[in-house]
């Protein structure tokens, strides 16, 4: 009877033994299948747009035509009336770019304010580190190709890594920018092959870059040069060497900084207007009415070309011969068609009615806008030439714009705000 016992305990132990080998089992199995990892995985994965800050609205509008609709732009400074070099961010600049899943600088020196209070592990996609440059060099990077080009990658690298699920879609968005890139590069080289020994001085060297990409010289005098670079003031004896080289008319044109006016440029651009020397006006924030980067630089380069040579690539016998239907496709290469216009202002280059993606963060009502996606075509920037009967300046864009009158430099601002706390959503 008490083995009986005993061996009846046994099995009974045995089985519960064996029931709880099986329930823990189980359990394991059950947390490890593929099917709820997949499912983990699938819940961290981000799907909503791509958070953007940049510190200027140049490369904020790069990084908006090249994020689509899969990124919301913000830029910290967009208007002409706020010099980057000396902005000061408020707290709630300085808490979007400490929040931003990537913020878009430009670097050397120009934006210090925009990444000094980031983090280490800050995902920021900067122009001088693409470019090699450091403080001291020419800051104004937008306006070089190299530049442009370089950025752009850099930042479609930087979307495809943040938002692997669009991959395919910022890489072609990437090769549409690149073939627009491309067409205001050709005709600026065809410009550039047609007119050679041609030079410039400028009142600062906000667009050393561009000049430079169309094979311009620059003979603004050394020591005005240098003393501007820096910061200073000039010297008398600087300013009377610019004097001379404007009177003696040993330049093609001058290139007046619109967000850097003082009497010693109002001295130089009056003597550009008695000499009858023509004033290309260049600011450097992108104007608000300017719907893409490359769109603005188009502008300026289409006042570059009709100081010089206004009458390039508007040759007269090519439009009559299209309006007869026999050369047609040459007369599309040299004007404007119905959705690219010759209007002056660089928004209706694009043709496609999109507004900028960059919006004004230090106003705290503004949104942020997020651009209309363009994957159907690219944009082709062409010479534009001006109409006949409205050869008008473009002012109001502070760039782009060229006179004759001598005007002071700071032509832009009865329409600019007056801080970069107050003014529109160029988005909107």
């Amino acid at each position: 009877m008490g083995i009986r016992f005993m061996h009846c305990l046994r099995y009974a132990a045995a089985a519960l033994s064996v029931t709880a080998l099986l329930t823990v089992t189980a359990c394991g199995t059950e947390e490890s299948t593929p099917a709820d990892s997949n499912k983990q995985q699938t819940a961290t994965e981000q799907t909503s747009p791509i958070t953007v800050v940049a510190s200027i609205n140049q490369w904020g509008a790069l990084a908006a035509e090249l994020g689509g609709e899969d990124v919301t732009v913000t830029s910290i400074v967009n208007t002409t009336n706020v010099d980057a070099h000396d902005f000061e961010p408020k707290t709630s600049d300085v808490a979007k770019l400490s929040k931003a899943q990537i913020v878009v600088a430009n670097g050397a020196g120009y934006d210090s304010w925009a990444t000094k209070s980031l983090t280490s592990s800050s995902n920021i996609v900067s122009a001088a580190s693409v470019m090699g440059a450091v403080e001291g060099d020419n800051p104004h990077l937008w306006f070089s190709k190299d530049a442009r080009v370089g950025m752009a990658e850099a930042l479609t690298d930087a979307f495809s890594k943040t938002l692997p699920s669009k991959k395919a879609e910022f890489k072609k968005r990437l090769k549409l920018w690149k073939q627009s890139e491309q067409s205001m590069e050709d005709w600026a080289d065809d410009f550039m092959k047609n007119h050679t020994d041609l030079a410039y001085a400028a009142t600062e060297p906000v667009a050393y870059y561009l000049m430079a990409d169309l094979g311009f010289k620059d003979s603004t005098p050394k020591g005005y040069a240098q003393s501007t670079a820096s910061g200073g003031e000039a010297a008398p004896a600087d300013l009377q060497s610019f004097q001379k080289i404007i009177e003696d008319r040993d330049i093609d044109l001058l290139i007046n900084n619109t967000q850097a006016a003082n009497e010693a440029t109002n001295l130089i651009t009056g003597a550009a207007g008695r000499s009858e020397v023509p004033v290309v006006k260049v600011s450097e924030q992108m104007p608000s009415d300017s719907k893409t980067l490359d769109a603005w630089i188009n502008q300026i380069i289409n006042s570059i070309v009709d100081a010089v040579d206004p009458d390039y690539g508007c040759d007269t016998d090519q439009d009559d011969e299209s309006a007869d239907g026999t050369d047609a496709d040459d007369a599309d290469k040299t004007t404007s068609s119905d959705d690219k216009s010759g209007s002056s202002s660089a928004g209706d280059t694009s043709g496609t009615g999109e507004k900028s993606n960059d919006s004004a963060s230090t106003e705290p009502d503004s949104s942020d806008a997020t651009n209309a996606d363009e994957e159907d075509q690219d944009i082709t920037y062409i010479r534009e030439c001006k109409s006949s009967s409205s050869n008008t300046s473009t002012d109001e864009n502070s760039s782009g714009s060229t006179n004759n009158d001598g005007s002071g430099a700071d032509a832009n601002k009865d329409d600019a705000q007056s801080s970069g706390d107050d003014q529109p959503d160029p988005g909107k």
